[in-house]
């Protein structure tokens, strides 16, 4: 008999979902699905505009990480400007990269202190009005202003930079339009109204030690929650660091072979190609010489740190030893260790906008550089969900021709689905019903990877996040929906 029943969302993402669960003869889950039913357009729709004017288009992607489509854009743009990254002036360089780490700063604060601390402070089962930012705030208010403020910090190192915190312009072809005055600088480098960089460094570290506290505490279910094996991908640098903004792929196995061994990015069509099917707009990328079903990768914190040898800045190589031994030095396939990661990454771009804060040369003036027209560029950046591919290609007159968008929550496809069949398997297999408890655990195995679903898909309009269940003989048998709280 069927059952409907309407409830409240998988809340705290960017972007809904629906989800399926399909059971066999014996009434065990057999599959579940997270489908994306929103309509991808973007591509076509930025088709017959200038090349220049794709850094500005693509922000209106998304408004929680427009930065990334418009860093990602931008370096593609160079390219057929005719420059590729190392004939950009170093200033223009330390400019896009000191926004780049403001970007991925924000981002990351925004996700954990907003989205991810409630699953975290109160728990798999805790009441639906519990599940709140706001009773963060009630629960912990040093740790929600500390939030709050770094999330700012990097809001502002993006306004100085960009005009605006959401939507600005930084990036033009062969470099960036405008310097960073030395006023500016010292707001970041000095404490005032908004907290130096210096003490970013500080409260980072204090949020990385807060996270490996709880570890110790919760250890079990974080191990255990949403954890199976997968691909990771993500940029290194020569040397095999961590690398957000100009490096290249390297991606591994769960057992951490190499899958890919740091190819240049112009080379990424070589390499992947995307899979589709008929349930989701959201295409399923992989790597063409494994194939669909071995050759996909998780992105993101947890991939990134996952690939990389060593970090660059001291204070969170420190930390990477530490979460590389605690997984034996082998891959950390635990999807909540995401958080952990992606704290240690913010504490990487805390150093990281020290060093070029401190650098006198980002004030300089040498800002654009000009090369010969190419007819095609591709574009590739760590954003803060992982990575993100921009290829085009434009006539004779500069006209974009093609355009093709591989964003992180896309990478992100194929995990993400995995995390919502491990929990359909682990909770309804057991309760046989579609509790609030499970529906929170499917929510909390999504949100582990940061999705942007109007990224992904570039949305048109909004979609209720469903959870359906079916017998062996596809008949829907429970259903529950959930609204926004």
């Amino acid at each position: 008999m069927e059952r409907k029943i309407v409830i409240d969302p998988v809340t705290r993402v960017e972007g809904h979902g629906r989800v399926t669960v399909h059971l066999d003869k014996q009434g065990k889950v057999e599959n579940a699905f997270f489908h994306i039913v929103e309509f991808r357009g973007f591509e076509r729709f930025i088709q017959g505009h200038p090349y220049w004017e794709a850094p500005l288009l693509v922000q209106r992607l998304c408004g929680i990480c427009p930065v990334s489509h418009h860093l990602a854009a931008a370096k593609a743009i160079d390219q057929i400007a005719g420059l590729d990254p190392e004939d950009l002036s170093p200033t223009a360089t330390k400019l896009r990269r000191l926004l780049h780490f403001g970007q991925v700063f924000q981002s990351h604060a925004l996700h954990f202190f907003y989205l991810a601390s409630p699953d975290l402070l109160f728990g798999l089962d805790a009441p639906r009005e519990k599940r709140n930012v706001v009773e963060v705030a009630i629960s912990n208010k040093e740790l929600a202003k500390k939030g709050i403020l770094m999330r700012k910090f990097g809001q502002e190192v993006i306004k100085a930079i960009a005009g605006k915190k959401i939507h600005g312009i930084a990036a033009v072809p062969g470099g960036v339009h405008k310097t960073l005055f030395e006023d500016e600088r010292q707001e970041f480098l000095t404490e005032g109204d908004i907290p130096s960089v210096y003490t970013m460094i500080t409260w980072t570290k204090e949020m990385v030690d807060f996270i490996k506290s709880y570890h110790n505490q919760n250890y079990k279910w974080l191990d255990e929650f949403a954890s199976f094996p997968s691909g990771h991908l993500g940029l290194v640098t020569p040397k095999g660091e961590l690398e957000l903004y100009e490096g290249r792929m390297r991606a591994i196995d769960a057992d951490g072979n190499k899958t890919l061994n740091d190819v240049p990015t112009d080379d990424y069509i070589k390499y992947f190609t995307e899979g589709v099917e008929k349930w989701s707009y959201m295409k399923f990328p992989y790597l063409l010489d494994y194939g669909r079903d071995k050759g996909w990768n998780r992105v993101g914190p947890l991939a990134r740190l996952n690939v990389a040898d060593r970090i660059s800045t001291p204070l969170a190589q420190k930390e990477l030893e530490e979460f590389k031994s605690y997984s034996g030095n082998k891959p950390c396939n635990s999807t909540m260790h995401s958080h952990w990661a992606r704290l240690i990454e913010m504490l990487y771009c805390a150093e990281e906008m020290k060093i070029l804060l401190e650098d006198e040369s980002i004030l300089g003036e040498d800002l654009l550089r000009e090369g010969t027209r190419r007819p095609e560029g591709i574009g590739i950046i760590e954003a803060p969900r992982g990575t993100l591919i921009h290829h085009y290609q434009v006539d004779k007159k500069g006209m974009i021709t093609k355009c093709n968008l591989i964003v992180s929550t896309t990478h992100n496809n194929e995990a993400m689905n995995q995390a919502v069949k491990w929990v359909s398997k682990k909770v309804l297999d057991k309760k046989k019903e579609i509790s609030e408890g499970m529906l929170n655990q499917v929510e909390i195995a999504i949100r582990a990877f940061d999705p942007c679903l109007s990224c992904a898909t570039h949305a048109l309009g909004k979609m209720p996040l469903k959870m359906e269940v079916f017998d062996s003989e596809d008949r829907l048998i429970l259903e529950k929906e959930k609204n926004t709280l």
